[in-house]
């Protein structure tokens, strides 16, 4: 894994990071964006461009939102590799802890 999306995306989902993706990895759930661990390729061309700075590679990712990697791969373990994310659009949920946190913690 390389890249993580973290809590600042929660509620935001601006989506710069979407397309400045050159494998289209960046999936949608409900109230986040996620980043296919076994897609991205570990170019860094999203972490740039995230307004809110929700974007790390793993090892920088700050203690408090470390578990953010282990949503990544808990999504992906349930919806699978799907080979791109325009092909597939938006997911109806999140991972659970995501799903859990308070509503509007963004915003």
């Amino acid at each position: 894994m390389a890249y993580v999306i973290a809590e600042p995306c929660v509620d935001v989902k601006d989506k710069a990071c979407v397309d400045e993706c050159p494998v289209d990895c960046i999936y949608e759930g409900d109230r986040t964006l996620y980043i296919n661990p076994n897609e991205c390729v570990d170019c860094g061309a999203c972490e740039p461009v995230c307004p809110t700075e929700a974007i790390f590679y793993e090892d920088d990712l700050p203690d408090d939102w470390a578990w953010y990697k282990d949503a990544a791969v808990s999504f992906f373990a349930e919806v699978g590799d799907k080979g791109g994310a325009s092909a597939v659009g938006a997911f109806g949920h999140d991972e659970p802890r995501v799903a859990a946190l308070p509503a509007g913690i963004n915003g």
